[in-house]
């Protein structure tokens, strides 16, 4: 009969609403710091696309700015410790963050792209998004079901969103060169720009840009194969198959 009275354990609920989201803020100020850069990036990306500010050019040099602070942040939590050394050199190579940072000093030099834009926004998108449900949880479960909402949506199509951002940084290339016939960008434009477009190739964290290259190949090569491409145009699409494959980086054996 006594053991009727006790009463089972409860397990008690981490507290929610303003109090704990500020106390989030507090202990994780590097990733809220991020968070915050990201969502400006995704701003000013759309004041520059879908003109919001009085000059938009200066829109489109912030994003990059901004764009440029995140990767920088990123790299400080991914490589704490700055050395002049070979080891640091290959280790901030091979970081993500190390290539958009070069990314946005290249075009922050530069006529406004409208391509430039599209990653740049797009992997804010995805990043703040992400982080983004962590915040919402601290004001509760059932907090803000619409930006849960949208989180979901962006969440959902990240692997179409991640295709097109290297979709985009393939077409970039071409662009540049274009661009140099125009006056817009100077002549060490692609020469820079074919460095980041190699890094991104050889990333062992994001293969999609490698993998569009990819289905570029099988598309061009299937567009001329077809039998009624004329001769002149087949030669034109697999020359350039050709020739991109001799830019192609060596490819380095992943390491588990």
């Amino acid at each position: 009969m006594g053991d009727s009275n006790k009463t089972s354990p409860r397990t008690e609920q981490p507290p929610r609403g303003f109090e704990a989201l500020k106390a989030h803020v507090i202990a994780n100020k590097v990733e809220v710091a991020l968070w915050l850069t990201r969502v400006f990036t995704i701003i000013l990306c759309l004041g520059y696309l879908i003109p919001m500010f009085n000059n938009a050019s200066n829109a489109y040099y912030k994003a990059l700015l901004s764009s440029a602070a995140t990767s920088a942040l990123r790299l400080h939590q991914r490589l704490p410790r700055v050395s002049i050394s070979r080891e640091f050199l290959s280790q901030l190579i091979l970081e993500d963050s190390c290539h958009y940072l070069l990314f946005s000093m290249i075009y922050l030099y530069v006529t406004p792209i409208s391509l430039v834009i599209i990653p740049v926004g797009l992997f804010g998108l995805l990043h703040a998004a992400s982080y983004a449900l962590p915040l919402l949880d601290t004001l509760g479960q059932n907090s803000c079901w619409f930006a849960r909402l949208m989180i979901s949506l962006v969440e959902l199509q990240s692997r179409n969103i991640l295709k097109v951002v290297s979709l985009a940084e393939i077409l970039l290339m071409p662009t540049c060169v274009i661009m140099i016939f125009l006056g817009r960008v100077g002549l060490l434009t692609p020469f820079a720009y074919y460095h980041f477009l190699t890094l991104r190739y050889s990333s062992r964290r994001n293969p999609y840009t490698r993998n569009m290259f990819r289905e570029l190949r099988q598309w061009t090569e299937n567009t001329a194969e077809r039998p009624f491409m004329p001769q002149i145009f087949k030669t034109i699409l697999m020359g350039a198959v050709a020739f991109t494959c001799r830019l192609a980086p060596a490819q380095q054996p992943v390491q588990e």
